[in-house]
């Protein structure tokens, strides 16, 4: 950042986002209120789906790809062959991007933990914010909810609002201890602020009281992340967002592979004609908890597509699922060195007590396969990247 001419410190004003489960959902559903409140907002997130692109929007669209191609030749030349990851070059561009062209506010995900994260080289972000922190890439941030999180709140800051959603007794311990060693104020739900479901949505009290609708986004927990969404911009003084912006915001959420029901494409057209086909790119404990919800409110018959990397665990994010599925078949997620082959996602969700267990070769095939079942739906799930793969094949 120094030999690039501290393009951190001309970035717009920051939300900092970070935990485990919904950190997208929420970046996303940040966007949406605050571009119905009118502002103009750049957004980093990872990973993308189909395009490289889509990491970085730039005062509300995706970055052109011929600007972002200019950008990552001026960090590779800048950084002249010094060691440098592909998400600190990625970060390094985003940030260029970022404070190169005007915007009201800049969202940023944390790509992993958050102490160490290429994302917390920014000083002082207008708010914190805390997903539900739970057991994720484990082998770099630790063994238990305490090391994790210990990891995740290292994006607090001194003066900082430190907004935090849904937590585990464990985790809000140390996201509380780590607040007051660096004085970051706690903006708590079930302290400072609540949220509740109501027969139209549901009502958020925090600073201020609101009655919101759903927000666009499919499953329960969506309404969690948009919760803690409208925390953050509850708590931040730099916008004032009217009751109808806040609402118009959520209508309008868009955000892939978040149970996507996918409606067209040959994976569609190989199913019976009521077969309901869903995408979904949860890979961990939280996420397997979160479709088992969704699974458990919509009551239909589930049948399994899955593909993990190996730095996930399989049967920690299936066990919940099991319950619910009829078959699960495996598959490996193309050109992805890190994938779990699929005999590997097999053995392992036997392991976790599935029964009606087979390998296929592809998405495709998979789909296939279980079409002669004639499923009532179909859930393809296990990694974003393997969510990518299907929308680029999928059309």
């Amino acid at each position: 950042m120094a030999d690039l001419g501290h393009p951190e410190r001309r970035l717009p004003p920051v939300l900092h986002v970070a935990g485990s489960k919904g950190k997208g959902s929420t970046v996303a559903m940040l966007r949406a209120v605050l571009e119905a409140a009118g502002c103009r907002v750049h957004a980093y997130i990872s990973p993308h789906l189909v395009r490289f692109a889509e990491r970085i929007r730039l005062a509300g669209s995706l970055i052109d790809e011929a600007y972002l191609a200019e950008l990552l030749e001026e960090v590779e030349r800048i950084n002249a062959g010094q060691p440098i990851t592909f998400f600190e070059v990625t970060t390094a561009a985003a940030f260029l991007a970022f404070a190169r062209n005007p915007a009201d506010v800049a969202i940023l995900e944390v790509g992993m933990g958050g102490r160490l994260d290429a994302t917390n080289i920014v000083e002082r972000p207008l708010a914190s914010t805390l997903v539900p922190v739970s057991f994720d890439h484990m082998q770099y941030l630790g063994d238990t909810l305490a090391k994790i999180a210990g990891e995740k709140a290292g994006i607090l800051k001194p003066g900082v609002p430190a907004v935090i959603g849904l937590q585990s007794d464990e985790a809000m311990q140390t996201l509380e201890a780590h607040a007051a060693a660096v004085g970051a104020p706690l903006f708590r739900r079930g302290r400072e602020w609540q949220a509740a479901p109501t027969a139209a949505g549901f009502r958020y009290k925090g600073r201020r009281a609101l009655d919101l609708p759903l927000p666009s986004l499919p499953g329960r927990h969506q309404v969690d992340n948009a919760a803690l969404a409208v925390a953050t911009l509850d708590r931040v003084d730099a916008f004032t967002i009217s009751e109808t912006q806040f609402r118009t915001g959520l209508s309008r959420v868009d955000w892939p592979a978040r149970l996507q029901r996918l409606t067209r494409g040959p994976l569609v057209t190989v199913l019976p004609p009521a077969t309901e086909l869903w995408l979904d790119g949860g890979h961990n404990e939280a996420a397997g908890q979160v479709l088992a919800d969704w699974a458990a409110d919509t009551k239909r018959p589930l049948d399994l597509v899955v593909g993990m990397l190996s730095t996930k665990e399989p049967e920690r994010f299936l066990v919940p699922l099991k319950r619910y599925a009829q078959r699960l078949r495996t598959v490996a997620i193309p050109n992805e060195p890190l994938s779990l082959s699929a005999e590997a996602v097999a053995e392992a969700v036997r392991r976790a007590g599935f029964t009606d267990v087979a390998v296929t070769s592809s998405a495709a095939e998979a789909v296939a396969d279980l079409a002669r079942h004639r499923p009532e739906r179909v859930l393809i799930t296990g990694s974003l990247y393997l969510a990518g793969t299907v929308l680029m094949e999928n059309g």
